[in-house]
This record gives structure tokens, C-alpha cells and sequence, in this order.
């Protein structure tokens, strides 16, 4: 694809950078206007994401450096390749998560609620990123033959971040941002429904994007990294994420049910007067 978007003498302005700033701008963006939808500040919001995409950021670099650890120290040069990797979702997501149960508790917002006015900004923001990966050649997929399969020819992606050139690929960096429009668009599908309740959004797309991630795991070419020799980072991850979603959506469901009103034993005390 194009990793470079340009250069101008020593500055070179990279795609994935701007595509990655332009998904977080749109979740913030997405984010501060549902909440001023419900009536909430607009800027305390915008705060708040402020403070997550920060902590997504280090949070993505930091756990791609765990999970590539040997490769990243091996040289001082394989190290700074990490300023210009993407990182892993799921770094960034659990930073993000932490950083921003903090800043709630702080300023004391409801934690689900404010999860639920996220989510959707998430998922749409997930979807422009990954075209990010797709312009850099990065989280690419496996060899393949089927129709759309893509090939990367620009030498800048295999210097970048290991790209195969010249190989026909599982498009998997579409595949994700094609998951990402699908959960963005049964989230806010999901919110028209009756029975809402706090905490249903979050946890809805913690869930399926716990789900979309662990099948697209398996079409990616890229090393990523294994636990117990069987699944990669994200698919435990995801095996670990994907039931606790579906406790904490039934637990909140519960908690936020209407208590049953008491019914009278009419065969012990007579029926009291409706009105007095």
C-alpha cells in the first residue's frame, strides 16, 4: 500500500499515523456527542478521552513490546522500529480501561454509563485505524489464493514492520475494520432495543469484539507471539474476555431489574383499601 504519505526533506509523514490520529479524533468526536446527548459535559468528556487515548497509546506500544520482546531488544535499531509499529489493540484497550475507571472515580461519573457512551466511539474509531494498518503493511495476514487477497510491493513496509512483499495475503487488516463497522452498527442497533440498562453497550462490544478478534487471529501472518504454544496473545486474551463479558451482561441485567412488587396473602388478611 502507500506507508508513506510524504516527505519533505528530513520530515517523513507517515499513513498509519495520520489514519491512527484520525480513528482516535473520530471515537473522541463520536464519544462527546452522544454525551451531550444525554446531557452530559461535553468538555469534561473530552477530557476524559484525552486521558485514554494517551493510555491507549502507550498501553497498545507496551504490550507489543512484551509480546516481541527478544525482537525488540535484540538491537537499538529493532527497538525504534516500536515508535513506528502500531502496537496491540488489546494493550491499549486494557490501558485505556484502567486509566479511565480512574479519571470516572475522580470525577465522579457513573463508570457503565460513560463505558456505554464510549463503546460505539470505540468500535467506529477501531475501523479507521485499521485502514492505518492496511496503508502500513502491518498486522498483515497469511499467504493465500483466494480472490481478494492482497500483495504489498512498497520496500518502505517490509523495512517498517517486516511486511512480505510480493506474496498474495489474507487481507486481515480489512477484516478487522470490517468487524469494527459490524459491532459499531449492532451497538447502536442494540441501544434501540427495550430492557437497556447501564453497562449493556460496553460489555456488548467487549463481547464481540472478543469474538470477531479471536477467528480473524487465525488468518494473521504476523508473529504475534504465543501462550501455552496454542493461542496468540489475543486469542487468550479473547478466550478470557469473551466469558467475563457475558457474566458482567448478565449480572448488570440483573441488578438493574425492577424488584417484583409483594403480593398479598389474601387467604391470611383480608385486602386493605386501595385509597384511604
Amino acid at each position: 500500500m502507500h506507508p508513506i504519505l510524504f516527505s519533505a526533506g528530513p520530515i517523513t509523514i507517515y499513513s498509519y499515523g495520520v489514519l491512527l490520529a484520525a480513528a482516535y479524533l473520530t471515537g473522541l468526536w463520536m464519544a462527546v456527542r452522544r454525551a451531550r446527548a444525554v446531557g452530559y459535559d461535553g468538555n469534561r468528556i473530552m477530557d476524559l478521552g484525552i486521558w485514554v487515548i494517551i493510555a491507549a497509546l502507550v498501553g497498545a506500544k507496551l504490550l507489543l513490546f512484551i509480546v516481541d520482546f527478544n525482537h525488540f531488544t535484540s538491537s537499538w535499531d529493532e527497538f525504534t522500529t516500536l515508535l513506528r509499529s502500531g502496537g496491540v489493540f488489546y494493550g491499549g484497550l486494557i490501558a485505556a480501561i484502567v486509566v479511565c475507571i480512574y479519571q470516572l472515580r475522580k470525577h465522579r461519573l457513573p463508570l457503565w454509563t460513560s463505558g456505554d457512551l464510549f463503546a460505539p466511539g470505540i468500535a467506529l474509531g477501531y475501523m479507521v485505524g485499521r485502514l492505518g494498518c492496511l496503508a502500513a503493511g502491518c498486522c498483515y495476514g497469511k499467504p493465500t489464493d483466494v480472490a481478494w487477497a492482497i500483495t504489498f510491493t512498497d520496500p518502505a513496509a517490509s523495512l517498517n514492520v517486516g511486511t512480505p512483499l510480493n506474496i498474495a495475503l489474507h487481507p486481515t487488516q480489512l477484516y478487522e475494520s470490517g468487524a469494527g463497522l459490524i459491532i459499531f452498527l449492532v451497538l447502536l442497533w442494540l441501544e434501540k432495543r427495550p430492557g437497556s440498562f447501564p453497562g449493556r453497550t460496553f460489555w456488548s462490544f467487549a463481547f464481540l469484539y472478543s469474538v470477531l478478534r479471536f477467528i480473524i487471529e487465525f488468518y494473521r501472518g504476523d508473529d504475534r507471539g504465543l501462550v501455552f504454544d496454542m493461542l496468540s496473545t489475543s486469542q487468550f486474551i479473547s478466550v478470557v474476555l469473551g466469558p467475563v463479558s457475558l457474566i458482567m451482561l448478565w449480572y448488570l441485567s440483573r441488578a438493574n431489574r425492577p424488584a417484583a412488587p409483594e403480593v398479598a396473602d389474601t387467604a391470611q388478611s383480608p385486602r386493605k383499601p386501595r385509597f384511604t
